[in-house]
């Protein structure tokens, strides 16, 4: 795929920030507020295609890179919104597009490209097994032309907001295996048809989420459903991973972005003691800081995606951008914070609902703790930590 040019990736800002304006922060304010999903904003940018993206043009969608699907998602969270309620639907194109069948393509990418179904939920972790996803137990057990699932899943994003769900699930004992990454497999769920053999029960999180715990009992998942070869799951998880963490640090970058604008707007009006706020160092200095980081963590976050695009190995350019782009967001957020003072406080500025929301990026998809594992053993060589 060639790389989209500057002028390419300035048309999709400019088409995508003017839809976030018709969104400003009083709707995702009274969003945060009622703990709603904001299906108007999501309705809009799936049918005018931005949410289909990374879905080839000749199944309906846009045909898009990883890195202009990358720029979609930034400026959702740079116009103060929150990408991470629609962004599913991108990262978990991977799966599909590189594994499943001609057939499951035809029979649903066309449908979620045009808005007619919704695939915004992926049901991996774990109550006790966390980020050791190979220790995972729901299990799904083959019996004639259906596998029967049964298990709990925790933290699942969007069930409620689905119409289809990608799960993985164990098909071989752990005991059994000697390559402990086979024996699990990945399907496409159809939740319209769960009924009350999957139980979603919400979880109350500290921002406007809408995660959930899952039970699932007996629930019959049709043979066909089965994406690419039974116990080769994990591997094409893995393989969606890398593109997670750029649109993640993508989104990050945003954030910081919002933040870095609002804090530098007030320090400009800010007047105490006869002068502007930001004209004191210890008010300017932090967010220039933070500004050169974002900058920083935004060049790796390219550099991560031109390299997916062009099909190269980026395993430790993507765990990069996402270290660095969310901790880049997370020092601009204190910065706002600080340079606000009590108002920051006020959920009319907007600060404490951004401040909570890019919090989740030091921790999921993957804890930094995590990434610094991996660029430690997998690029740095040394011995595994965990």
């Amino acid at each position: 795929m060639s790389a989209p040019s500057e002028q390419d990736l300035s048309a999709v800002r400019t088409a995508v920030r003017e839809v976030c304006a018709k969104y400003g922060s009083e709707y995702w304010r009274g969003l945060d507020k009622e703990g709603a999903y904001p299906d108007a904003f999501v309705r809009e940018m799936t049918e005018l295609g931005w949410l289909a993206a990374l879905i080839p043009q000749e199944y309906g969608g846009g045909g898009m890179s990883l890195t202009e699907a990358s720029v979609i998602l930034e400026e959702i969270n740079r116009s103060g919104g929150l990408a991470l309620a629609a962004h599913a639907q991108m990262y978990i194109m991977g799966i599909l597009l590189r594994h499943a069948s001609e057939e499951q393509k035809r029979r649903y990418l066309p449908d979620i490209a045009a808005g007619k179904l919704r695939l915004q939920a992926f049901a991996v972790t774990e109550p006790d097994a966390g980020s050791e996803t190979t220790r995972i137990q729901t299990t799904a057990v083959r019996k004639g032309d259906r596998y029967v699932v049964n298990g709990q899943k925790v933290f699942i994003s969007r069930v409620k907001q689905s119409d289809l769900m990608v799960l993985l699930a164990r098909t071989t004992p752990y005991d059994e295996l000697d390559d402990k990454t086979r024996g699990l497999s990945a399907f496409i769920v159809d939740l319209r048809d769960a009924g009350e053999r999957l139980r979603v029960e919400p979880i109350e999180v500290m921002f406007n989420h809408h995660t959930n715990t899952l039970f699932f009992d007996d629930l019959e998942v049709p043979a066909e459903n089965l994406i690419g070869e039974e116990g080769m799951g994990f591997r094409y998880i893995i393989d969606s991973w890398n593109a997670e963490r750029i649109l993640i640090a993508a989104e990050a970058v945003g954030d910081a972005d919002w933040f870095i604008e609002r804090a530098t707007s007030y320090a400009n009006q800010r007047v105490v003691f006869g002068r502007p706020i930001g004209a004191n160092q210890g008010v300017q200095f932090p967010i220039a800081q933070a500004y050169a980081h974002t900058r920083a963590a935004d060049l790796v976050r390219y550099d991560a995606a031109a390299r997916y695009d062009r099909g190269e190995s980026c395993g430790a350019e993507a765990n990069m951008a996402k270290l660095l782009a969310s901790e880049a967001s997370w020092e601009a957020a204190n910065v706002c914070m600080n340079t606000h003072g009590g108002y920051g406080f006020a959920t009319e500025y907007d600060v404490e609902r951004k401040f909570r929301e890019t919090r989740l990026l030091i921790t999921a998809p993957v804890n930094n703790n995590l990434v610094l594992a991996y660029l430690g053993q997998h690029v740095l060589g040394m011995p595994r930590s965990y």
